[in-house]
């Protein structure tokens, strides 16, 4: 192709998480400077599904939208210091387009040379021989390329890039040491080969590589950026609605708590932070007095560096998707993704999973609604080499009724049957405000009433506002259907606005009306419902 619209540019995205999937693993390894903690590839692999998630939100009416719509989502899902620098690559790119309708080989040449500006300035202190080297390299090739023709300014970029990498271990000491490539500059080669890929139509490999040596003790004890190995933490969290002059300040101040220091924005609003320190707090400080820190994550060097002996330390783990609840499923053993405080993108649930660092994971998801995009999180996960199945649960009642019954000493296919037996076993209630006015199968609901569902129907309407003892009483009649198709045991999950004293309530009531039946009730706290109920 000669130019590039908006559904080249997604075709390109889709292509890179595909291919730092599938190259991950061999950029993790030869990751040793800034710091030897074997995470790059699977930074890159974040950074760039944040970005992609994004652009599938957003329109894409324009090639300069898509490219926006990439850097902004890399921006606020990026992954370490070279995240960081792949949200400023499509930054560049995004910005030299805007004015533009589709991409050709002059704009490409611009849009890498402004990716080489903004990833440069993101960096405090650079140095030669990592991906900025690789960067720049491509960038002057793409400037110098005689041809305007698309693909004969990205395959000049693409080859520049290639032999770049290959010359970083001349470059840079600690990776001559170690025998291998910049771990960043081996992505953005990645990256550069696949787009050269979607513009040609043929398969780009790179022609130059440094050959990979065993990992000597030396190289896993290397100094860390700038010659500083005193620093022992990652921080990193994101800042809107702040001003330049805020963030100069902010950035001067990092500086005299750490190293690599890098504070970037999307040119609009949003702005992440990166450093190496060791006063987490001073750092999280420093962005308050800038503006609101949100999405704060901090990684100790050491605990990632003993992590690589192994990327799975357990063979099983179950992952709960729930809204509130969360005490309760950990208590039962279960690694929880709390709908209630963290936002379902397939991205975030992704991390969730593979975080359990387990070889099989059973998923339980207690909301149908996340079933589109846990799919999504569960298809990147595979494609890494995790067994993930996700065991059919709609209830956070049918999510603890399987929990209830795993076994790990089983086989994981035998374990999921049963989970999944008896989370089919489990009718669902649920008892919640109606919060727009809608037409069930028993009636039309306006907003404030109480709605008692049965197996996700609406079968009870109380006219609102919710009273407490309107509760009790649609409670008990919830509890009564759901009785009157038998039933032995009856499992509450008590959300933040039921009543005091409902549980004690409806246990009195069971043992009247089915003397037969046992009733458990758990505090949830979920802020959805005001209970759910299971009847097994």
């Amino acid at each position: 192709m000669q130019v590039m619209d908006a559904v080249a540019v997604r075709r390109w995205a889709d292509a890179c998480v595909r291919s730092l999937d599938a190259n991950r693993e061999s950029i993790d390894q030869i990751n040793v400077f800034p710091v030897p903690d074997g995470d790059t590839g699977t930074n890159l692999l974040h950074t760039m599904q944040s970005a992609l998630d994004a652009l599938l939100r957003s329109p894409m009416s324009t090639v300069g939208d898509a490219l926006s719509a990439l850097a902004r989502g890399a921006l606020a899902g990026a992954r370490g210091n070279s995240g960081v620098i792949l949200s400023q690559v499509l930054r560049g790119l995004a910005e030299t387009v805007q004015e533009v309708s589709l991409v050709t080989g002059t704009a490409l040449r611009k849009g890498l040379h402004r990716a080489d500006e903004l990833a440069t300035a993101a960096v405090s202190k650079p140095v030669p021989g990592t991906v900025l080297s690789v960067l720049h390299a491509a960038s002057e090739a793409a400037r110098d390329c005689a041809s305007d023709e698309l693909d004969d300014v990205v395959m000049a970029a693409s080859r520049a890039g290639a032999v770049a990498l290959a010359d970083t271990p001349r470059q840079l000491a600690v990776l001559a040491k170690a025998g291998v490539v910049d771990a960043g500059g081996r992505g953005l080669v990645v990256l550069l080969d696949t787009l050269a890929a979607v513009i040609t139509g043929q398969s780009v490999a790179t022609p130059v590589d440094a050959p990979l040596a065993p990992r000597t003790p030396e190289s896993l004890t290397t100094e860390r950026e700038s010659g500083s190995p005193e620093f022992e933490y990652e921080v990193m969290y994101l800042i809107d609605g702040t001003s330049e002059e805020a963030v100069a300040e902010l950035r001067a101040s990092l500086n005299l708590l750490g190293d690599c220091v890098s504070v970037v924005g999307d040119g609009v609003s949003l702005w992440t932070v990166h450093v190496h320190c060791n006063d987490i707090g001073a750092a999280i400080e420093s962005g308050v007095r800038a503006g609101r820190p949100h999405r704060i994550t901090v990684a100790r060097f050491a605990d990632q560096i003993a992590a690589q002996a192994s990327r799975f330390v357990r063979d099983r783990a179950i992952v709960v998707v729930v809204s509130g609840a969360v005490d309760l499923f950990r208590a039962e053993g279960a690694a929880v993704f709390d709908l209630a405080s963290s936002s379902a993108t397939p991205t975030d649930l992704l991390s969730a999973i593979v975080s359990t660092r387990a070889r099989h994971v059973a998923v339980l998801p207690g909301d149908p609604d996340i079933r589109g995009v846990l799919d999504e999180a569960v298809a990147y996960a595979q494609a890494a080499g995790q067994d993930v199945v996700v065991v059919p649960t709609f209830s956070p009642v049918q999510a603890l009724a399987a929990l209830a019954v795993h076994d790990s000493s089983r086989r994981a296919g035998d374990d999921v049957v049963a989970m999944a037996e008896a989370a089919a076993a489990t009718r669902r209630g649920e008892l919640s405000i109606a919060a727009d006015e809608a037409l069930t199968w028993v009636g039309r609901c306006q907003p404030g009433d109480l709605l008692g569902m049965l197996d996700g129907e609406v079968v009870l309407i109380e006219p609102g506002p919710a009273a407490p003892e309107s509760v009790v009483d649609l409670s008990c009649r919830l509890v009564d259907r759901m009785l009157a198709g038998g039933g032995e045991l009856v499992t509450v999950i008590l959300g933040a606005d039921a009543p005091d004293g409902l549980a004690d309530v409806l246990e009195d009531h069971v043992r009247v009306t089915h003397p037969e039946v046992e009733v458990t009730a758990y505090p949830g706290g979920q802020p959805d419902a005001v209970i759910f109920v299971g009847v097994e």
